[in-house]
Formats: C-alpha cells, sequence, structure tokens
C-alpha cells in the first residue's frame, strides 16, 4: 500500500520510514495532506496525517506544530512554509529525507 497510512507511495528504509527529497515532500504535502487543495495546509490537515499513521494526540501534535511551522502566524502553513513541517513529518509522519 506504501506509506504505512496509504498516503504516500515511495522508498522505505529498513525502519518502514519513506525516503524522500524535501521537493517530493513538498510535493506530497500540496497533493495528499490538502484536503480542500487551497495550497495552504491547516491545523486540522496536519491532525487528520497524524491520525492516519496511528499516533496519539493528533489535535495536540498538530496544533504545536502549526505554531513552529505557521511563521506569519495567519493560521495556516503555505508553500514558503512547507519546509518548517519537515522535522514534524520526520517525527510524527515516518518520513526521512534524502538529498
Amino acid at each position: 500500500m506504501g506509506f504505512d497510512m496509504g498516503i504516500y507511495r515511495g522508498r522505505k528504509d529498513s525502519d518502514n520510514k519513506v525516503a524522500m527529497t524535501m521537493e517530493e515532500f513538498k510535493k506530497w504535502v500540496l497533493r495528499d495532506l490538502d484536503a480542500d487543495q487551497d495550497g495552504k495546509i491547516t491545523k486540522d490537515e496536519l491532525a487528520e496525517a497524524v491520525r492516519r499513521r496511528g499516533e496519539w494526540f493528533a489535535g495536540l501534535k498538530a496544533r504545536k506544530e502549526m505554531r513552529s511551522a505557521d511563521s506569519n502566524r495567519n493560521g495556516v502553513v503555505d508553500d514558503i512554509e512547507i519546509t518548517n513541517l519537515a522535522e514534524f513529518a520526520q517525527k510524527h509522519l515516518g518520513i526521512m529525507f534524502i538529498p
């Protein structure tokens, strides 16, 4: 099925983490996490990704990450801020970045 929560099909390492480049990550975020396809990631869209991964406290984790990633404090992560989600993706979405 690809990525553990069925939202990314790609290379996996021995720890079952999906390996992708930052460019692939940006495309994946906009294609698969952005439910309403408005080019922005909301706290609810981020929480849904964590839920699909099977982690607990999805809303709390999403809220915390939004505070970190949303550098202009407009309530969403847009295409300029997507790279701010990289640490969150490694920690909670099972993604490993490759060059």
